[in-house]
């Protein structure tokens, strides 16, 4: 909606995917979004289209992690692009930036509904986000497979899996494989980690224990480095946190590691069987508040109610007069 120009059939082509009966006819069978993604954020972008260059935008100075971008808010062009796309409603499907920004639509009177898609499951007011139970059960096969090999070398094995600021993944791959957890809504205490390591690996029979971390988990005394510029959202990519627990680990405990990175293996392929039924319910929901709207706002009897008692604004919450 930022980069489309709308006069260029080329372009329309490029950004614009028409849904209907054929294209949707497997979507239930994969993975990912066949529309694709971006970490575009079209309130703070850092430059405009080309063939929007010369139009007027919004400016301001946007810091973050103490670096400092002059950006641009293109909502009116969104806005704009939905209009001409006889766009009367928009379904934001995603998580913490998909849906901020969807929010930010809502405020500026466009017709919002959000559907919580993010494998971290931190959406608030949701109590489950599409994508979650298949990272979950992912990390729990990975995990489970590298039993074998983490066993017969006798180490510690040390496992990454998404979580910026939310360690909700983490900790449930750690309570159904019965193993430690790092998550960034904690500093833990390193020393008493690795001793518990340490201890659960001499009481294995197998001789190695393990713990997985959230990307952004940390312990105290130590802050997990970050690197290259800031996204669209203002998230700069964090430094591998296995690396630094295992060095801790190696200086603290005199043991050896094992470390593995789960992170995309676990948002791709075939989602199962609890993300595919909450999906599939999840998206009659959301067309749900947009039919009632319709029968309420744009039906005979609201033509019948406006006729009575005269045009007026549309307010949040409303029932027809009676």
């Amino acid at each position: 909606m930022t980069h489309v120009d709308l006069e260029d059939p080329v372009s329309t082509a490029h950004y614009i995917m028409p849904l209907d009966r054929q294209n949707t006819r497997t979507v239930d069978r994969t993975g990912g979004t066949f529309l694709h993604s971006s970490r575009t954020n079209p309130s703070k972008m850092k430059k405009t289209p080309e063939f929007l260059q010369g139009v007027e935008f919004p400016k301001s100075e946007f810091t973050k992690k103490g670096i400092t971008s002059t950006v641009y808010d293109m909502s009116s062009q969104v806005l704009k692009n939905l209009e001409k796309l006889g766009m009367e409603y928009l379904i934001a499907i995603g998580g913490d930036d998909t849906l901020s920004y969807a929010a930010t639509l809502d405020k500026l009177g466009y017709k919002v509904v959000a559907v919580p898609k993010t494998m971290d499951n931190d959406v608030r007011n949701t109590e489950y986000c599409i994508g979650f139970s298949t990272a979950i059960s992912r990390a729990s096969d990975a995990i489970n497979r590298q039993r074998t090999t983490i066993g017969s070398h006798e180490r510690i094995g040390v496992f990454r899996v998404f979580g910026r600021d939310a360690g909700y993944t983490s900790l449930y791959t750690a309570y159904v494989t019965s193993m430690r957890c790092g998550i960034p809504e904690y500093k833990f205490d390193v020393e008493k980690m690795v001793k518990l390591l340490a201890d659960d690996k001499r009481n294995n029979p197998s001789n190695y224990s393990m713990v997985v971390l959230s990307e952004g988990a940390e312990w105290q005394g130590f802050t997990l480095k970050e690197y290259g510029e800031p996204d669209g959202f203002g998230h700069p990519k964090k430094m591998s946190v296995p690396e630094a627990f295992s060095e801790e680990i190696n200086r603290l405990g005199q043991q050896e590691t094992l470390i593995s990175d789960l992170t995309y293996d676990l948002r791709g392929g075939d989602p199962e069987f609890p993300d595919k039924w909450v999906a599939t319910t999840f998206g009659p929901m959301a067309f749900d508040p947009i039919f009632e709207r319709q029968k309420r706002f744009e039906g005979p009897q609201f033509q019948k109610a406006v006729t009575k008692w005269g045009k007026f604004p549309e307010p949040k919450t409303w029932a027809l007069p009676t």
